[in-house]
């Protein structure tokens, strides 16, 4: 289990109580921790890449796509894990209208760097709560939850030549990142502007998280009050 040492002062999480993180991704962990949120990681299941594959062939829109991914994957474990909170996210990248997923291999990466080189972009991460009902993880008592949103941030990257996007591909950053860059480590260099979330582009936006937990523990989170 990973865990915080300090609570947040921002959200009124039970001191006996963790959330629950449906994602294997180590910078999200890192942001709960950063935030002073008790977690332990709980993969979901293989519910990704079937889903996915319906809604794109449904047409979805961006947002949409990812707030049911989101939601989809926090709701997998809930349903192994009846009466925890559990947070699923998913983050894509966004630009001329289609959607940015990881890269399926180094030429896919390369591909997708020299397309959004010189450009703006939008980041679109999705986060859901859900919980099947009361039980012993239970914050406050709450019954079923089920809550998403989605944020967006631009992202303006600077003119990347073909060597600095092989040199960049060589790291192994770009591998498993929508959009084949990671802006926490080198590809920080590639970017000229962010408006908007920071936390947003590494995978998990924590004001809109606070807020969204706020909805469900009351307190002072979100209102920084």
């Amino acid at each position: 289990m990973n865990q915080a040492t300090h609570l947040s002062p921002f959200v009124a999480w039970p001191a006996d109580r963790t959330l629950l993180l449906a994602s294997q991704s180590p910078r999200r962990a890192e942001l709960l921790q950063l935030a002073g949120l008790p977690y332990a990681i709980e993969p979901p299941g293989d519910v990704e890449a079937a889903l996915s594959a319906r809604l794109i062939a449904a047409g979805t829109g961006p947002a949409p796509y990812a707030l049911a991914l989101a939601r989809a994957k926090a709701a997998d474990v809930a349903a192994r894990r009846p009466g925890h909170l559990v947070l699923g996210a998913d983050t894509i990248v966004v630009v001329d209208g289609d959607v940015l997923e990881k890269p399926r291999d180094r030429a896919d990466a390369a591909l997708l760097l020299a397309r959004l080189s010189g450009r703006r972009h939008t980041v679109i991460t999705a986060i859901a709560l859900c919980s099947t009902g009361p039980g012993p993880g239970s914050p406050n008592g709450q019954g079923a939850i089920d809550l998403a949103v989605a944020e967006s941030t631009d992202v303006e990257f600077l003119p990347l030549s073909a060597a600095a996007i092989e040199r960049y591909i060589a790291t192994g950053e770009p591998m498993d990142k929508a959009g084949a860059y990671g802006i926490q480590g080198y590809g920080a260099m590639m970017v000229r502007r962010v408006e908007g979330c920071y936390f947003n582009v590494m995978g998990l936006p924590l004001a809109r998280l606070g807020q969204l937990l706020g909805q469900v523990l009351g307190g002072p989170s979100g209102g920084m009050s």
